[in-house]
């Protein structure tokens, strides 16, 4: 290692893929490569296909293979697993880093700010436009706002290893939808900070979260999850009525699914339970998330 990348900070970028769009994993994985300013770790995670499978044409990506699919949050831990760096970005294999200075603008913030567990990017679509799901914020549609948050996006996030490590990563259980939250909670919980940088840094195509036939099934029955795991009782129950109720009102028609999957979560919830403290609802709530919505 030359004197210069040796006083570069270390950085990982982990991206999960299932192969099933090579030509947006290599702009991912070419805007990764071309971040400066840091000593860089790319493994990308082949998830349920051979590594063989995946053409990335590159010695400075390292791909590794899970034969089995281990869903989203275990592909992400998985990924983890295999890097050193002190600080590791996930990126969604049809994202792409904006520009070539992200990856360093992050570690600067986590040089800065000894408590910050997460940096929660910016995402733009094809528009310039932010999807409002994209905003880690409740009641807002203002994008262009840094600060401190209580969430991030799980494809456009750099974390604190240590960070992620005492909170015990990703609850794979979930599979997809709601393990950003369940671990956000868990990180907070601990003291930890998560901020949302205004900058724009991340591209991701327009999606619907429907696009997964399941989504509204999923979703509903991971939310009783993250209840059970993560609330106290009364929050919890507070907090599953108000996603029935608001979940209904967005679509009428899906109320049999919702309730269906409600009791199909309660049913099968997994542990362990270690609710939030009160203090930390109390943080939640002054950070404009109450633990109920």
């Amino acid at each position: 290692m030359s004197d210069r990348r040796r006083h570069l900070p270390s950085v990982a970028v982990v991206v999960l893929t299932m192969g099933n769009r090579p030509t947006r994993l290599q702009a991912a994985v070419q805007s990764a490569i071309a971040q400066r300013g840091v000593d860089l770790e790319l493994i990308v995670v082949a998830n349920g296909v051979a590594a063989e499978d995946i053409a990335i044409g590159d010695d400075r990506v390292s791909v590794i293979a899970s034969t089995t699919n281990l869903g989203i949050p275990g592909g992400r831990n998985y990924g983890l697993e295999q890097t050193t760096a002190p600080v590791v970005a996930f990126l969604d294999d049809d994202a792409r880093f904006l520009d070539d200075t992200v990856l360093v603008r992050a570690s600067e913030l986590f040089s800065r700010r000894p408590a910050l567990a997460a940096v929660a990017l910016h995402i733009v679509d094809e528009c310039g436009a932010t999807a409002r799901r994209h905003i880690p914020r409740v009641g807002t549609r203002r994008p262009g706002r840094s600060g401190a948050v209580t969430a991030f996006l799980g494809g456009a996030v750099v974390m604190r290893r240590s960070a992620f490590i005492e909170a015990g990563g990703y609850g794979a259980a979930y599979v997809y939808s709601m393990e950003e939250t369940d671990l956000a909670l868990r990180l907070i919980d601990r003291n930890w900070q998560i901020y949302y940088n205004a900058s724009p840094a991340v591209f991701h195509p327009v999606t619907s979260p429907g696009r997964h036939p399941d989504a509204v099934a999923r979703t509903m029955r991971n939310r009783v999850w993250l209840a059970h795991r993560m609330l106290p009782a009364p929050v919890a129950i507070l907090y599953v009525v108000d996603w029935l109720a608001i979940s209904i009102v967005r679509n009428r028609r899906d109320a049999p699914v919702l309730v269906r999957a409600l009791r199909n979560g309660w049913r099968t919830r997994p542990g362990p339970r270690r609710p939030i403290g009160w203090r930390t609802v109390a943080r939640l709530t002054r950070l404009g998330r109450p633990p109920v919505v």
